[in-house]
């Protein structure tokens, strides 16, 4: 089992930057890989960002740029940095850990940008 908690949502105001952070305890050594992605009110949740157990990343084509996915093993925790904010980024995000087995979510945290 894996428990993933996120916090650093918020309200920002558009060109804003925001720091998100998920802390992961449990079995550890099992994740592959860790993800971000996120769900805005009437759509389907969508990948923001992944950074595998490697340090590999990958990023989804509207963050690219503005975005940075990455982890701090030494604290199981990974963060996505988010800078130069949308009222697009408007959504609620949710950590996600992957294993051979099974796939982890987080409770989510809320997102807003508006001025």
């Amino acid at each position: 089992q894996v428990q993933l908690v996120e916090s650093g949502g918020g309200l920002v105001q558009p060109g804003g930057s925001l720091r998100l952070s998920c802390a992961a305890s449990g079995s550890i050594f099992s994740i592959n890989a860790m993800a971000w992605y996120r769900q805005a009110p009437g759509k389907q949740r969508e990948l923001v960002a992944r950074i595998t157990r490697i340090g590999r990343t990958n990023y989804a084509d509207s963050v690219k740029g503005r975005f940075t996915i990455s982890r701090d093993n030494a604290k199981n925790t990974v963060y996505l940095q988010m800078n130069d904010l949308k009222p697009e980024d408007t959504a609620v995000y949710y950590c996600n850990g992957i294993t051979t087995v099974a796939n982890y979510w987080g409770q989510g945290t809320q997102v807003t940008v508006s001025s």
